[in-house]
Formats: structure tokens, C-alpha cells, sequence
């Protein structure tokens, strides 16, 4: 099989699809693997590795579109749509159930699109996007407490205080693997934690390995409302699997925040689940609304992508030399996982969230294969 590596195009989108020794398995498995010339600068990989690994170097990027298997970071953007076609296996982050167009070109140009996000193992686990989120929760609070510094428009307040001052007030929305990476570095660098969800037993859980000045509360629009009265710093880290995240904090909840309050809303590329955040770029990542400084950065990962490319490729390797070896229609038979991530195939939409979203009819994969 032929597997294509274009270079990311998102602002400042340093993440690759694979690093050197991941395609070095693919070649030594028989496999060609065609990589755009810098598709791996940002990650710290030089063209010269990736030939040394096997790897055809190309300098068009329609070349590495070209391939029976397109491996990505993120989601295809406009300029790129015109390489989508039929027969092509797309093989990346997606995030449909936010972005209408996105999915009607996928469906209108019959891709077979497998999204990483939603590749699910039996237990319900997301093995694909689970390395993200670690690194998205743990970023999450460095972010807040770099913008919560008054000279960046925040409150001037230091996460953990200090001797005899009191701490700043994290409030995290959603006890997932987002949430738990940002509660664990936030309580580390000795800030309160308020960690809301539904799920008691989770909550329960974290309560015992989670160790510091940390409160849990079940999510319920009273208890979210008066959080956000106190909250220093808000983050968003609730997940809906492949659907839009639910909008958990108003507006006017948001009016209520103390001015140079920062919101980090790490569900943004799922639409958020705070209503008055937007996506935003790296190169320009906050707004202020209501007094509140709001970072919607959907690509948090990006700005450590050395870190992110390994973890990434660690989790996507062993699904692309299955795919690779096998084939799309056998591959996706054997693995109920990653069929679970495939949201379209032959024009039709597999995943019902997405289905739903839109008002789209939903074709079962396996009455498609």
C-alpha cells in the first residue's frame, strides 16, 4: 500500500503523522510511504530522516495526496478538499459533529474517512485520542496560569498563591482524561480544584488518586452557575464521543466571572462547551468578552509537537500497518475499534453523532461492506 504523510497546513500546526521510525516500520512491512518535503521540520524531523527511514520525499504536496492512505494531524481545511476523492482512505483528527462543511465534502467526494477521535475499544476507551488529551489537559493549566499574569490581561493572580495567600480557583468541567491532566498538574502547582461531572464513581475515583486541595462536585446547572462566581480559572474539558459537546456554561454565567478570569476551553473542537467561545488560532489565541479572557485554541498539542508527534504515532502505528497490511474492508472486519472510527465511507455517513447532528441519513458500516 502507499501511504502519504502531507505536511500540516492549520496555523501553526507542528504536529506530523508519523515520525521517522514509524515509517521505517511501514517500508521494512513492505509498504511505500511518500512524505511531503518539511512535512516534519516542526516536530524536529529533517527530510534527510525521513529518506534515511525509507520514505520517498516529495516536494508537491499533491503527491503525498495522491497515496492509497493519507495519514494526518488534523482535519483537511479548504485548500485541501480538492484532493479528497473517492477510493482515498483518510486517516486523521476530524472532529465532524463541528464543522457542517467538512462533512458534506468528505460525503459529496465518497472519502473513506477514519477519525481518530473515535476509534473505541470495547471498555469504551479512545486509544487515538486519549495521548491528545493528556497533553491538551496538562497544557491547559499552563496556558491559564500564563494569562491569568496581569501584564497578559488576567486577575494577576499566581496559581498556587503563597504563604499566607490564598491560591487561585480552578473549576474544571468534564472528569475525563482532559479533565484529570489538568486537575493533576493544577493541584500540583498548588491551585484549588473544583472537578464537576455526572459520573459519581469517576468522581469518587479522582477523589482518591488525586491528591491536593481538590473539591468534586456533580455537574448540574446550580452547582456550575456557582462555580463560575468564584472561578479564577475555568476549563472546558467535557467530551460527548463524536457529537458536539453540550454547552454547559451560559452566558450569563459567564457575566458573572470576576473581570481577567481566564476560560481555556479544551472541547472547542468539538464546539465548545462554554457559549461564548470561538475557535481561535496559535498565532492570535485569546479574546476578552465580558471582562472574561477566553482561549479557544483547538489545536493545543501543536505547540509541543515533539512531545504530541511521538504519543500520536505511539497510538496510530499499529492501526495504519493493520490497514496497511490488510487492506480497509478486511482491516475494519477484524478490528471493531477501528471501525468504530470510520465516519464515512462510499458517500454515506457511519457515524451516527455525526448523522444526527446534521440531519443526515446513517448507513451501518457493516450493512455497507
Amino acid at each position: 500500500m502507499v501511504i502519504g504523510i502531507p505536511k500540516e497546513i492549520k496555523d501553526k500546526e507542528f504536529r506530523v503523522a508519523l515520525p521517522p521510525g514509524g515509517v521505517a516500520h511501514l517500508v521494512q512491512a513492505g509498504h511505500k510511504v511518500v512524505v511531503e518535503s518539511g512535512a516534519g521540520e516542526g516536530s524536529g524531523f529533517s527530510d534527510i530522516q525521513y529518506s534515511e527511514a525509507g520514505a520517498e520525499v516529495v516536494a508537491k504536496l499533491e503527491e503525498a495526496w495522491a497515496a492509497d492512505l493519507v495519514m494526518k494531524v488534523k482535519e483537511p481545511l479548504p485548500s485541501e478538499y480538492p484532493y479528497l476523492r473517492e477510493g482515498l482512505v483518510l486517516f486523521t483528527f476530524l472532529h465532524l459533529a463541528a464543522d457542517e462543511r467538512l462533512t458534506r465534502e468528505l460525503l459529496s467526494r465518497k472519502v473513506t474517512a477514519i477519525a481518530y477521535e473515535t476509534v473505541e475499544l470495547p471498555d469504551g476507551r479512545l486509544p487515538l485520542l486519549i495521548p491528545m488529551s493528556e497533553v491538551a489537559g496538562r497544557m491547559s493549566i499552563q496556558i491559564a496560569a500564563h494569562y491569568l499574569e496581569e501584564t497578559y490581561g488576567g486577575r494577576g493572580k499566581l496559581l498556587g498563591g503563597v504563604p499566607g495567600v490564598r491560591p487561585a480557583d480552578v473549576v474544571i468541567l468534564g472528569a475525563g482524561t482532559v479533565g484529570k491532566n489538568a486537575a493533576h498538574v493544577a493541584l500540583g502547582m498548588g491551585a484549588h480544584v473544583a472537578l464537576i461531572d455526572r459520573d459519581i464513581d469517576r468522581l469518587r475515583y479522582l477523589s482518591e488518586v488525586l491528591h491536593g486541595n481538590l473539591t468534586t462536585l456533580s455537574s448540574n446547572p446550580l452547582n456550575i452557575a456557582s462555580s463560575m462566581r468564584y472561578a479564577d480559572v475555568v476549563i472546558g474539558a467535557v467530551l460527548v464521543k463524536g457529537a458536539r459537546a453540550p454547552v454547559l456554561v451560559t452566558e450569563e454565567m459567564v457575566k458573572e466571572m470576576e473581570p481577567g478570569s481566564v476560560i481555556v476551553d479544551v472541547a472547542v473542537d468539538q464546539g465548545g462547551c462554554v457559549e461564548t467561545i470561538r475557535p481561535t488560532t496559535h498565532s492570535d489565541p485569546v479574546y476578552k468578552l465580558h471582562g472574561v479572557l477566553h482561549y479557544g485554541v483547538p489545536n493545543i498539542p501543536g505547540a509541543v509537537p515533539r512531545t504530541s508527534t511521538y504519543a500520536l504515532s505511539n497510538a496510530t502505528l499499529p492501526y495504519a500497518l493493520k490497514l496497511a497490511e490488510l487492506g480497509f474492508p478486511k482491516a475494519v472486519r477484524e478490528d471493531l475499534a477501528l471501525a468504530k472510527g470510520v465516519n464515512m465511507f462510499r458517500g454515506e455517513v457511519t457515524y451516527r453523532a455525526v448523522a444526527e447532528t446534521f440531519g443526515l441519513p446513517y448507513a451501518p458500516l457493516e450493512e455497507l461492506l
